[in-house]
């Protein structure tokens, strides 16, 4: 299954070459634009991830698509024995690497350049596998879950935080003309890719969500799957497991 959204649709290349150019170009001001496009509220909703996964007591974490790796640095209050920060673009990667630099944890997380869809791991390597605004880049996504849930242990958990769409009004109103409007104006004011910032409220429009993902996730083999709406259904915490033996 893949989605067709294409960051620059005036422009050949593969959806995943083009993703990876976007992030390396929005890489600098990404984690500023992360926090107005999100009233800053995307911190609280990492934190219920990180309270998820702190419930299995993980000894080997993956996070992937880390970007400048939020994620990584929240998921070590945890204290695993390592983090794995994965992404395909190295400018979100040079980032990420100098935040954890900043704050001690270089002995803690190692930051990795890698496609999702091609995972750089040995089966059941790690206790749990936490994304985070990323499955909606995957260009493949039946790949890209497969692919995760060969690297979780037997019993391991896997955690997705998400966009998703509200369906209520007046909150379903008000999410389109800020995804419509706010967002690509933030882009064309404070980001050097407009086109980035039209491209991420499509890929959210498109992407499916709620009970449409969870029915995904289970054709991929995972159980005891859940998801949890967030902001009267902005965006979807997702919790599943792999099978234990």
């Amino acid at each position: 299954m893949g989605i067709d959204v294409k960051p620059y649709k005036d422009q050949s290349g593969s959806r995943k070459s083009q993703v990876t150019q976007m992030f390396n170009n929005i890489s600098d001001n990404y984690d500023f634009m992360n926090r107005i496009m999100t009233f800053g509220i995307d911190v609280k909703w990492r934190k219920k991830v990180v309270k998820m996964v702190s419930a299995v007591k993980p000894e080997n974490i993956l996070d992937i698509a880390t970007g400048t790796g939020d994620f990584a640095i929240m998921l070590a209050e945890i204290k695993p024995k390592k983090i794995v920060g994965l992404d395909i673009s190295e400018g979100m990667l040079t980032v990420g690497k100098q935040k954890v630099k900043e704050k001690k944890l270089d002995n803690l997380i190692e930051m990795v350049l890698g496609d999702s869809e091609n995972l750089p791991f040995e089966d059941n390597s790690f206790d749990a596998v936490t994304v985070g605004f990323g499955v909606r880049n995957f260009e493949n996504l039946d790949k890209g879950l497969s692919e995760i849930y060969r690297v979780l242990r037997p019993g391991g958990i896997f955690v997705v935080l998400e966009t998703s769409q509200p369906e209520k009004f007046p909150f379903k109103q008000v999410y389109k003309f800020h995804s419509k409007y706010i967002i690509p104006l933030l882009g064309k004011l404070f980001s050097k890719d407009q086109k980035a910032y039209e491209y991420l409220p499509e890929s959210a429009e498109s992407f499916p969500y709620g009970e449409a993902f969870n029915n995904i996730l289970k054709k991929n083999k995972f159980t005891s799957v859940q998801n949890y709406p967030l902001m009267f259904g902005a965006a979807s915490i997702y919790k599943a497991y792999k099978p234990a033996n």
